[in-house]
């Protein structure tokens, strides 16, 4: 693999690779990286001729600057772990705030609904951030595929609702959720969860996938609130919100009979650490 730091490298490489026939996947991380990241890069491998993981923590979608100060980062780690998954001719850009926003970004990204609810309604100014740096991500690296996880699920809605937006001729591969043994979803942030948030946090996939098993039992209102105060009642874990929407529009789901595919979304506070997580009700 090589690691390349500007965009002037990263887009004379791609030339290149390009004009030999190649394709090329995108899979854009934070870094911190898991299984669940490996798992999106693997997909690309077996797509993709060459593979660009990019490496950056994006400020403008941190709406908490106390979050982003304490996102993970060890990027020395971060290449340890890439060496053993990428092949020779891969890419790994890691570059720092002024190679991605060599001035600041002030495009406002109109989403209508999408960014408005769950993650967008506590985490204002979010959504627009994510589409800021992905859409400038794209511009560098032009992939024909780009690789994202359904553990942010309302991401990859938002993601496509971009693509489609700007006409990019860019297909978005959504990956499965990667879990923990225990069934926590995997994501950067567990390494903060102290002992007890830890051993609490499965919690919230058991739960929601006990709601899934009682959905006829319950109206959707109904469940909602199972929800929460099953997960709120068993543990010191607080629920920040749980949804259940319709997967295309984000629109709440009202009734069990209103048509097409449904999926319940939460968000919990486990101490001061933020988990979310997904699930199909379909």
């Amino acid at each position: 693999m090589l690691v390349i730091k500007t965009q002037h490298d990263l887009v004379e490489k791609l030339n290149d690779f390009r004009k030999k026939g190649h394709s090329i996947g995108l899979v854009p991380t934070m870094g911190a990286l898991h299984e669940g990241h490996l798992s999106l890069i693997r997909c690309s491998l077996s797509r993709d001729s060459v593979t660009v993981v990019s490496v950056f923590v994006n400020p403008t979608q941190f709406n908490d600057p106390e979050d982003l100060k304490k996102y993970p980062r060890d990027p020395d780690a971060d290449q340890k772990i890439l060496e053993k998954i990428l092949r020779p001719g891969d890419l790994v850009f890691m570059p720092d705030e002024r190679e991605v926003y060599p001035e600041p970004d002030k495009r406002v990204f109109n989403f209508g609904i999408l960014d408005k609810v769950m993650e967008g309604k506590f985490r204002p100014g979010h959504f627009n951030g994510v589409a800021q740096v992905v859409s400038r991500l794209f511009d560098m690296v032009k992939p024909g595929h780009a690789y994202f996880g359904l553990k942010d699920f309302q991401q990859l809605t938002i993601i496509k609702a971009m693509v489609h937006m700007l006409d990019l001729p860019i297909q978005i591969i959504s990956c499965p959720v990667i879990r923990e043994p225990d069934g926590l979803a995997m994501s950067s942030r567990n390494i903060r969860l102290d002992e007890k948030k830890r051993k609490e946090a499965p919690l919230i996939y058991r739960t929601l996938s006990e709601a899934v098993r009682l959905k006829n039992n319950y109206t959707v209102e109904d469940l909602k609130q199972w929800v929460v105060d099953h997960i709120e009642k068993h543990s010191s874990l607080r629920v920040e919100y749980f949804e259940i929407v319709h997967t295309d529009t984000l629109q709440t789901v009202l009734s069990w009979e209103e048509p097409g595919d449904k999926q319940g979304c939460i968000a919990v506070w486990a101490g001061k650490v933020r988990l979310i997580d997904n699930i199909s009700f379909t």
